[in-house]
Order: C-alpha cells, then structure tokens, then sequence
C-alpha cells in the first residue's frame, strides 16, 4: 500500500500537551490500521471527518528539475507545528480532521541521495524515480478523493501535482482545472518527470482543463514554457504585472483567477508552490516575491468554489533557511499551518459536496 498510516504513539513525540487545553494533535482522527483502507476510511467519514491531511516526504522532483533538494522536510515541518495548535472553538466547524499518513515513498529517496544531476545519466534516474514516486502518490490519494475527502497534500516538490491532478480527475471523470500561485508556470518539455513539468504532462494526457498561474514571473520562465501555456489556452497573470507595473491590483488579480478556475465543469485544485511566499525556506529561495497574507487569501478565495476539492502546499525546504534548518522548521511549519487553515476556514462553512461520494 503506497499509504503510511500513523499510530497514536508516533504523534507524542511531536508536540507538547499542556494540562486542560486540547491541542490539534490530541483531536485528529487516525485510520484503523486494522482495517482495509476503503473501510478505515468509511469509518473516518461517519465520524465526521470531512478534511484529511496527507504527507509526502520527498526532494526528487525539485533536484531531478536541476534545483536543490530539502522539500523532504516540508511535511515533517508542517506537522510539528500543526500538532501543537490549539484545537478551540474556532475549528469546531471544520469536525475531526484525519491524519491519514504519508506517501510511502523512503526507499525512493534512499535511492536517489546518490544520484547527481549534474551527470546525464543520473538526473535521468532522478526522473525515473519521479516517475515511480507519481504512480505512488496517485495510489494514495486515490482512495482518499473516492472517500469525498477535502485533501491538504503536505511536502515534497511541485512534481506531485501530475499524480494528484491524474487521481482526482480519474474520481471524478472530468479534467481537473487548478489555479497555481507560483512564479513558474511548471510547464516545461515533457522530458521525463520533474518538478518543472507537472501541468504540461497533466494538460497532454487531458487531465487538466483550465489552468490559471498567479504570480508568474516573467524572468523565470523560458520562452518554449510560456509559448506552450499560451497554446494550451492557459493564462496568468505576472508578479511584475501586480507591481511594480501596478496594471491591475491583488484583489482584482483574485477575482480574474476564481472566475476563469471557475467557469470550468470539474473539479478544482488549489496550487500553492512555496517559493511564490517572499523570504520562505523554500527550494528555489525567492527575496521577490508575495506576502504570506497574499497565500493565505489566495488560498481562502479559492476555497470558497464548491467544486474545490484539494490544497496542494509544495517545495518547501527548511533546511535552505538562511539561519539553519531549526529555523526553516518553524518558520516553514508555521506557513503551512496557516495555509492550511485559510482552506479549512473557507470550506468548513460550506455544504459538504462529496458526502456521498462512494458507499
């Protein structure tokens, strides 16, 4: 099973209860590890679960597209920080979240620690591992879309966008149209698999309808990449566009994302590659670029769409910290959270559109 389920007891070591309060990691849900995992999940479902968390713990895609590694630690970060939040009144309304685990993915990136993409062979090892690490990622969130869940995928590089967009728009049996906060438009030649090319695999095998890039930059794509968004009927709009250009402002820049996502008849997908967030720890360390309050609200309005059925948090990397990893820990792990609660938030006061996604 390319699922990792988690124990209670692996949990306490990663936050800190306190007398007479009740912290998110004391109130997530865990899947029965006892059970199959349709039933694990069915189970999860009528206790009120309607959003789950997902990890997955990998650099390859980020280093198989010639960038640094250290997205690994993304999800671990995430989680020591979400853990040790207060589980209050304030996410009463979202119920249990479960904790359905991570992508069972170690033994991929053993292998790849020794692989330099440097030399030609070996990034083309890296992008069969990719490869191997999309098939994996797909089997685990398969399940979990099948469910009705409203998932949070945690970690990693952007290259999982490819399997999750493929799984969700095999649930559904429509493309998928996603908007993507993220300076690159991730859609490069499809010369084997990494995190540069997840859209343009997606949109050749018509698994993505419309595609919306917020945030662009435009000194970061390479001409054959725009001009293939361009032919793809894709659009975006530019960091430099938003300023110093000022042609059109943050929330008008919102608005234009929502209602071209929107006029699509699938699901929807929320893309946030980390490295668009100014300062982040991230794999490809930006000092240009949106605030962590332009995320959050980019992550929230887009929520709001019923036909939202995902957040994809990707790339980053604490360890790329300028103070060291114990700082890009907290500082990555309280990004994530907040990300993640901005998507909590605005589907939590929605009608739930996949309760009766399988019986």
């Amino acid at each position: 099973m390319a699922l990792l389920r988690y124990q209670t007891e692996q949990l306490k070591a990663w936050f800190n209860p306190r007398p007479d309060e009740q912290k998110q990691g004391q109130s997530l849900l865990l899947l029965d590890d006892a059970l199959p995992i349709i039933e694990a999940l069915q189970q999860a479902k009528s206790r009120g679960a309607r959003f789950a968390l997902l990890g997955i713990p990998e650099d390859i895609g980020p280093r198989a597209n010639l960038g640094q590694g250290g997205a690994d630690l993304g999800w671990q970060a995430f989680l020591r920080c979400w853990l040790n939040l207060q589980a209050n009144q304030f996410t009463e309304a979202a119920g249990p979240i479960l904790l359905a685990g991570e992508v069972d993915c170690a033994d991929l990136q053993q292998q790849s620690q020794a692989l330099d993409s440097s030399k030609p062979v070996q990034l083309q090892q890296l992008r069969q591992l990719c490869a191997e690490l999309d098939v994996r990622v797909a089997q685990a969130i398969q399940p979990l879309f099948d469910a009705g869940f409203d998932v949070m995928v945690i970690g990693g590089g952007h290259n999982n966008a490819y399997p999750i967009i493929k799984a969700l728009a095999q649930q559904t049996g429509l493309p998928v149209s996603c908007a993507n906060l993220d300076p690159h438009a991730d859609f490069r030649a499809q010369e084997g698999r990494h995190s540069g090319n997840g859209f343009s695999y997606a949109k050749a095998e018509q698994l993505l309808d419309h595609y919306f890039v917020l945030g662009l930059h435009e000194l970061k794509n390479n001409r054959a990449s725009l001009t293939a968004l361009q032919q793809a009927g894709a659009e975006f709009i530019s960091l430099q566009k938003l300023s110093p250009r000022q042609e059109i402002s943050w929330p008008e820049a919102l608005d234009q994302c929502v209602d071209f996502v929107a006029s699509s008849e699938g699901a929807i997908g929320i893309e946030l590659d980390t490295d668009s967030i100014e300062l982040m720890p991230v794999s490809a360390f930006t000092s240009c670029g949106l605030s962590v309050k332009a995320a959050e609200q980019f992550v929230y309005q887009m929520a709001q769409l019923p036909r939202c059925r995902y957040l994809h948090l990707a790339e980053a990397a604490p360890g790329r910290h300028p103070a060291g990893q114990a700082a890009g820990m907290q500082h990555a792990g309280q990004v994530l959270a907040a990300l993640c609660y901005a998507f909590i938030q605005a589907r939590a006061v929605l009608p739930d559109q996949t309760s009766g996604a399988i019986a």
